[in-house]
């Protein structure tokens, strides 16, 4: 079985207020890239991937009168894709949602919100105390993740299996707004303090399910790594640790650990128009628990220039560069 994560960057920008897909020579949410050659270059790739269910990040809209999952199905059924059913969870305001594209031949899911005391739903309010001042602040998700009950639909020689995944896209650290130094400095504090915030709250629904014996799967953009900031040193440690910590698997997040480490992966690509280069990130993960650990994972980053059978693919390398500013990443274990 095949999982993927897939930041697509504003795929909302396709689709018109009736969710239909609007292929045309108009701008799209990539730069300099048309809506025709962004449609068509998705479509390219998700199909290239062929994955069994795709984590979308940056889905279509929820709205008025949108709806996220009948403008993932009404694309897959117009890209020919297997995985032709989407589910979302929790709307947010943003634009910008996490839904569940995949192969109901292979595998149902549902939405699964899950509450507890020491971790609430993730569409309300988490309460902790993130300055040491002995007061408790309220921290919410701007995009609330998706929890999700996965079964395996399995099959004569296959058992069936089921998973918890978790859809999450956290808030970046950004300091939007901030005009002198010192309010660059305090907004990318506080931006940390809430990210490490969320980075806690989704462990504890993490170890919730770990402790109840499920197969748990986190994917999406976390917005963070290991030593992506100067501010990491401020707090010990990123918020990607805090979501792994001891209980899930990530080759990629964990390569950044090792001391001296000299060939580090990256997911996402940008361009910095004060220095008119390119530079790197490592950004999007699938983190699994233990319990799958012997299920033969195999971790693939698919990216234009680093993953070498998609550099040689000259259609795939292109489609990859005009579909996101992210690059798909999957995960392949044995499901029976």
């Amino acid at each position: 079985m095949r999982l993927a994560t897939y930041n697509i960057e504003w795929f909302a920008s396709l689709f018109d207020k009736g969710d239909r897909l609007m292929l045309d020579a108009k701008p799209s949410g990539v730069h300099g890239v048309d809506r025709y050659t962004q449609g068509r270059a998705i479509a390219h790739v998700l199909r290239r991937i062929d994955a069994d269910a795709v984590m979308v990040i940056e889905a279509p809209n929820t709205g008025r009168s949108q709806r996220t999952t009948q403008a993932l199905e009404g694309f897959a059924a117009e890209a020919g894709l297997r995985a032709r059913e989407a589910v979302s969870g929790f709307p947010n305001d943003t634009h910008q949602e996490i839904a569940l594209l995949y192969d109901p031949d292979v595998l149902d899911a549902v939405h699964d919100a899950r509450s507890s005391a020491a971790a609430p739903r993730f569409d309300r309010v988490f309460e902790i105390d993130l300055d040491v001042d002995e007061r408790l602040d309220q921290v919410a998700f701007s995009k609330p993740p998706l929890e999700l009950a996965v079964k395996t639909k399995g099959g004569p020689d296959k058992e069936r299996m089921e998973l918890r995944l978790i859809g999450a896209h956290l808030k970046s650290k950004a300091p939007h707004g901030a005009k002198t130094k010192a309010e660059v400095t305090a907004a990318a504090i506080a931006n940390r303090r809430k990210q490490l915030a969320q980075a806690i709250w989704l462990h504890r629904r993490v170890e919730e399910h770990v402790q109840a014996g499920d197969h748990v799967i986190v994917m999406g953009d976390l917005n963070d790594g290991p030593g992506l900031d100067q501010y990491e040193k401020l707090f010990g440690q990123s918020s990607v640790e805090i979501v792994m910590g001891d209980l899930l698997n990530d080759p990629h997040a964990q390569s950044l650990l090792r001391p001296r480490a000299t060939s580090l992966p990256s997911t996402s690509r940008f361009y910095n128009a004060e220095t008119k280069r390119f530079f790197r990130a490592l950004l999007d993960y699938v983190m699994i628990s233990h319990s799958l650990m012997h299920r033969q994972p195999q971790w693939r980053i698919w990216h234009p220039f680093e993953d070498g059978e998609c550099y040689r693919d000259a259609d795939m390398r292109q489609a990859l560069l005009d579909a996101s500013d992210h690059f798909p990443v999957t995960v392949d274990i044995e499901a029976g």
